[in-house]
Order: structure tokens, then sequence, then C-alpha cells
């Protein structure tokens, strides 16, 4: 019986076993499907505080991986299936052939970025594909971009990018954005933005070096093709929480994200059972913001078990 499971080694992860470690909880963690979760898939990461030169994102989760098994934290490198709370309060997680126990589970299991699912995604992604322009559209000083989606969040990537890219083309399906009129209105009135109207990306076109340098675009109204030269593409159409293994055990709001509990807290709605991260997170999004739950809840973790114990 583990007194804390934490299932997902991202930033929230490895910092909710860095503080229940440290609290001489003896975590285990479980890694998932992508250990280290996304900030393996990018290069630099110039935002995380601490790193006045930048670091890249690989090195900063060996850092943090390090650091949490420096004070005892193990890591098991299983995914999680299922996931049931007992009568006693304790949990029981199945994992293929495996099951673990636990009184007390911190789900930080994070979001995984909707692509498109053409060829070559995967090798293009920090080499010229990303999904966060907070993140990569500094890398991209003067040369033009794209953004796919036509929501709020593909507007406001739009809008933070013309601070660094000569031009923004903004791709969407339809003929007028389905983003809030403020947020449309922002982004169309700014002249470092062009709508690419009833249009699909169909093909990621790369350089010698394997790095974007255009798409094929497919115009659905009359479908002629097209090139469009662009040195990266940030696609804005909406993450899928990985939670859909916790079944009933937590609310979700109509995207899948976790509801914590009280609002501000990374309790949920079965007892000893916390969500940290992108799995519930869907508005910030950031390295950073999500080490600050996985602290969060690795407290309400030690303080529930404190309790319990009591």
């Amino acid at each position: 019986m583990e007194q804390v499971i934490i299932i997902g080694t991202g930033c929230s992860g490895y910092t909710a076993a860095i503080y229940t470690a440290r609290a001489n909880l003896s975590p285990l963690l479980l890694s998932g499907t992508q250990p280290g979760g996304q900030l393996t898939t990018t290069t630099e990461v110039e935002n995380f505080p601490g790193f006045p030169d930048g670091i890249m994102g690989p090195e900063l989760m060996m850092k943090l991986q390090a650091q949490a098994e420096k004070f005892g934290a193990r890591i098991a490198w299983a995914t999680v299936e299922s996931i049931e709370q007992r009568a006693d309060g304790t949990f029981l997680l199945k994992a293929g052939e495996e099951s673990y126990e636990a009184k007390t589970v911190i789900v930080s299991t994070g979001a995984a970025p909707r692509h498109l699912g053409l060829p070559n995604e995967k090798a293009l992604i920090g080499r010229g594909l990303t999904s966060c322009a907070t993140c990569d559209g500094a890398f991209y000083r003067d040369v033009p971009v794209c953004v796919i989606g036509g929501g709020d969040s593909a507007c406001e990537e739009a809008e933070f990018l013309t601070r660094f890219a000569s031009k923004v083309y903004l791709i969407h399906r339809r003929d007028e954005l389905r983003a809030s009129k403020i947020m449309a209105d922002r982004a169309l009135a700014n002249p470092k933005i062009e709508p690419v109207w009833n249009s699909a990306v169909s093909e990621y076109l790369t350089d010698e070096k394997g790095e974007m340098r255009a798409v094929r675009l497919q115009n659905l109204v009359n479908g002629e093709e097209s090139e469009l030269e662009v040195a990266c593409v940030f696609v804005a159409i909406g993450h899928i929480p990985n939670s859909s293994f916790l079944g009933d055990l937590v609310d979700k709001d109509e995207n899948g994200y976790i509801l914590q509990t009280p609002a501000g807290r990374t309790s949920t709605k079965t007892p000893g059972l916390f969500a940290a991260g992108d799995v519930a997170d869907h508005y910030y999004r950031q390295a950073i913001t999500a080490a600050g739950q996985g602290c969060a809840a690795a407290l309400e973790a030690e303080r529930y078990l404190s309790e319990h114990d009591a």
C-alpha cells in the first residue's frame, strides 16, 4: 500500500513527487505513455524560472526527475488504465497486468494537443510544428508563420505571434471565425494577421534539413490547392485532457478537463484524489503553472494523509 501514487511525469507530476518525497511519503510515479510529458517534445525552454540562458525541454525534465529521485521518489514505467476507490477509501490502480494500491492519488496526466493527423506530423513537432505560441513564438522572429484554427485560442495565438513574426496567416475551414466577437474583431483588425478562409492544410512541406518550410492548402469551396511558405505552424484546434480512465471518480467539464473542487484547490469530488496541471487547467497550460499545481496537490495529499491517519 503506497502513501501516494502520482500518475504522470510532467512538470506537475515531478513537482508533486519532490514535495511528497521531502515529506517522507516515498511517492511512486507511474510514467504514462510519454515519460516527461509534453516538454520532452520541445527544444529550448526560455520561460521557466531559474534558467536565464534557457534550457532544452528534455534536459529540464531529466533534472526534475533527478531531483525527485534524490529525495526518494520512485518511478515505474506504467500506464494506468483504470482506477477505483474501495470502501475503506484506498485506491486500486490497474496498468496492464500490474496493480497498485494507494491511500492517495495525484493525477498529473496532462492534456495532448489536437493535431491534424497528417503524415510526418510527429517528426515535425519542435521542428516547425507546435501548439504553443507562448512557448515557441520568440523563436520565429521576422519570418512568416501560420495558425490553424478559428476559435478564441487561435485568435490569441495569432495576436501573440504578431510580436515576433513578420506575418501571421490564420487558416480556418470556414469563411468566418467561431471565436467570440471581440476576439475575432481584434485579430482581424491586426495588420500583421491575414485570414485564409475556407481552407485546410493537407500537407506539411519540409526543407532539406527536415524542418518546416511551407504548407499545402486545399480550398474547401473549389478544391484548388496552393502552397503557403511559413517557417512554423501553430496548431490551435484544442487539447484532449488525459482523464478518460478516471470514470466517475471526478467531475469534468464538456471538454473532459477535471473540475477541481473547491475552486482554487487541487482536490476533486473524491476524497484522497487530487488533480494537478494541464489535465485540469485549460486556461494557462504552462510548465510553471503545472509545477505550481503539482506543489499544491502534494501539500493537500500530505494534509489529507495526516488527517486520515489521525
